[in-house]
Parts: C-alpha cells; sequence; structure tokens
C-alpha cells in the first residue's frame, strides 16, 4: 500500500471539499434580496383635474423617476380631484398601501389648512413622509385685453370676474384673500373642472380672468402669453420676491397693492404656498428607508439630464427641494404669530 500517496489524495480531498465549501458560502451571500420596487407599479395620486399645472408635473416625474429607484418599478399616474386636494390627502391617510407604492401631490394649501380650518380638521400634513417638491412657483393673474384695467390701482375702482376651481385651491384662494385683505373688486365664480377649463372660458369671454394660477401652468397652456400676440396678457405676479422671467418683463405684484405690515405679514404666509408649488408626499407609517429610497430618486430624476430635456421641450422650468427641506419649510408655517393666522383666516372667510 502507497501510504504517501494516500496521504497526498486525502489532502487533495480535503482541499477540494473546502473549497466547495467556501464557494457555495460565496455565491450565498452574493445573492442579494431582489429590491422591494421590481416587479412593482409606483402609483402617483394627483389631486387635481387633467391638464393643468399639478397633472402636468406629475407626469413628467412619472416618465423617469422609475429609473432612480432600484428595482425600476413602472410608474402610474391616477388622478383624484376635489376639495382642494384634500381627497387625494384623505386617501393617503385613509386607503392608500403605507408600502411605498403610492405617492400624491396636491395643491400647497392641503400644507397649512390645520393651521386655518376652524372647522372639521384638515388631514394633519405632520404624519406625511415628505418626498420633495418639484417646483418654486410664482402664482400670477392673467386677464383678457379688454378688460381695460392698465394698473394694479384700477383693481379697486374696477371690478374684474374671474373663473375658478375649488375652495382650498390657489385660483380660489388667492384672489379671496386679496379681494377680503387689500380691497379689490375681484368677482370670483368657482366650480370650473381645472385650470385648462377657466383658460377656455377667458378665451370665450365667459369670464375675465384667473388669478392664483402658477406661471409654469399658463406657459404649458399660452407659450406665448407674453408676446402681447394673444387675448390675455399678464396683470399682476401673487408673489413676495416674484419670478426672474417676469420680473425682467416688468410685470407688477400683487403684494406692493399692501398698506400695512399686517397686510404684507399676511400674504407672506399665503404666497409661501408658492415654494412649495409642486408638492410630493407618501402615506403615514412609510418605513424610514424606504422613504429615504423615494427621496433620492425623487431629486435624482429632477437634477437629470434627461427629465431636464424633456421638461424643456414642454416649455416648464424644475427646481427640486428636498423632502427634509420642504418639511422644515411646513413646520416653520405652523410658527406664524396668531394674529396674522386669523387675519389670513378672516380674509379667507374661514374666521370663528
Amino acid at each position: 500500500m502507497n501510504l504517501s500517496g494516500s496521504k497526498t489524495n486525502l489532502r487533495s480531498g480535503m482541499l477540494l471539499a473546502g473549497f466547495f465549501v467556501a464557494a457555495g458560502t460565496h455565491s450565498t451571500h452574493a445573492q442579494e434580496p431582489a429590491p422591494f420596487y421590481q416587479n412593482k407599479t409606483l402609483t402617483i395620486g394627483v389631486g387635481a383635474a387633467t391638464g393643468g399645472g399639478l397633472d402636468t408635473y406629475a407626469r413628467l416625474i412619472a416618465r423617469h423617476i422609475g429609473a432612480h429607484i432600484p428595482g425600476k418599478p413602472s410608474v402610474v399616474v391616477a388622478n383624484m380631484p376635489g376639495a382642494g386636494g384634500q381627497i387625494v390627502a384623505r386617501h393617503m391617510v385613509n386607503n392608500a398601501p403605507k408600502d411605498g407604492t403610492f405617492i400624491a401631490t396636491f395643491f400647497p394649501s392641503v400644507l397649512i389648512d390645520p393651521l386655518l380650518n376652524s372647522g372639521p380638521r384638515p388631514v394633519d400634513p405632520s404624519v406625511f413622509g415628505y418626498v420633495g417638491n418639484a417646483k418654486i412657483e410664482a402664482s400670477v393673474c392673467m386677464v383678457r385685453k379688454d378688460t381695460g384695467i392698465k394698473t394694479l390701482e384700477e383693481l379697486r375702482s374696477k371690478t374684474l370676474t374671474l373663473g375658478g376651481t375649488t375652495t382650498g385651491s390657489q385660483v380660489v384662494d388667492f384672489p379671496t384673500v386679496e379681494k377680503n385683505l387689500l380691497g379689490v373688486k375681484f368677482n370670483l365664480i368657482p366650480g370650473y373642472k381645472g385650470t385648462r377649463e377657466v383658460g377656455a372660458a377667458i378665451e370665450r369671454g365667459e369670464v375675465q380672468g384667473i388669478c392664483g394660477i402658477g406661471w409654469s401652468t399658463l406657459k404649458v397652456q399660452y407659450p406665448t402669453l407674453l408676446s402681447g400676440d394673444m387675448f390675455g396678457v399678464m396683470l399682476a405676479q401673487e408673489d413676495v420676491k416674484g419670478d426672474p422671467e417676469l420680473n425682467a418683463a416688468g410685470v407688477p405684484s400683487m403684494y406692493s397693492l399692501a398698506r400695512n405690515d399686517t397686510e404684507r405679514q399676511v400674504l407672506r404666509v399665503l404666497y409661501a404656498q408658492n415654494d412649495l408649488g409642486r408638492p410630493y408626499a407618501t402615506p403615514p407609517g412609510l418605513p424610514k428607508d424606504r422613504l429615504e429610497i423615494l427621496q433620492k430618486a425623487f431629486v435624482a430624476a429632477l437634477e437629470s439630464q434627461e427629465l431636464r430635456d424633456d421638461a424643456a421641450k414642454m416649455n416648464i422650468d424644475v427646481n427640486v427641494t428636498t423632502g427634509e427641506s420642504m418639511k422644515k419649510m411646513v413646520d416653520e408655517l405652523y410658527t406664524s404669530s396668531p394674529d396674522v393666522v386669523q387675519g389670513l383666516k378672516q380674509a379667507l372667510g374661514r374666521a370663528n
């Protein structure tokens, strides 16, 4: 018997077995679990009708965010208009899946409604997870050329008939506050399905204008509005700082009509909604790691060249705000002084 040969074979067998054990162990560790979003669908609920600003941005983001989420889920948009965005907000709290497969965008008034509502409390925004904001907006008034109104001061002596959608939307809340706070003569006719329908009503001469609409929305609907060749003109900005493009074009601000510091402070809180013009949030209870996935994907999508090229073709701007910064902005609104909040409630017709 060749003992040395047997020992050699034994050692070789042990080494070979050890190799397979090690290889098997390594293979097990290499097989990471599939990303949560793989083969899933992410739904973006939109608290407004199709064709408006919220819908336009949601569809833009839906085309790009999936590529930046591990697992690359498909992304769909579901319009859930009504109650100034509260319909989709309540859906998030009460019915939507809380696993990260549903996010929503709504009018920024949803985020300050509990601050102002003296009746049944709307959805508390502190329960949301904040994904991010897609646009720091400037709201504006667009009116027909044939109104005869040339300056903002004339709004205190000449009546302007405006079209609007629902209470809670900026195209209702902004002109309501401006009428009651600044003494401008707005005759508001709410009830239109969306801002696109109000625009059509202006073209028909059914109403004379719309206020509280985002400049980015108007640029999509009427890309040559500033050229002076259309039925409508830009009468005013509804913002403290104003949009750089509109400032350069000489469009004045409604903020300039404030007659004292109290009125200016009330308008600052009202117009703060512009800084949250295209907000995105998740239902309550979403695990932190999954919220962070959505937050990172949101920023990556909005900063990607593909999305920006797409936005340029649509004639809209994007300027991303992170979810963390967005939450801080909302929290700061709730530190507003009681006198200012009461003044805004009165201007909205919601005071006790």
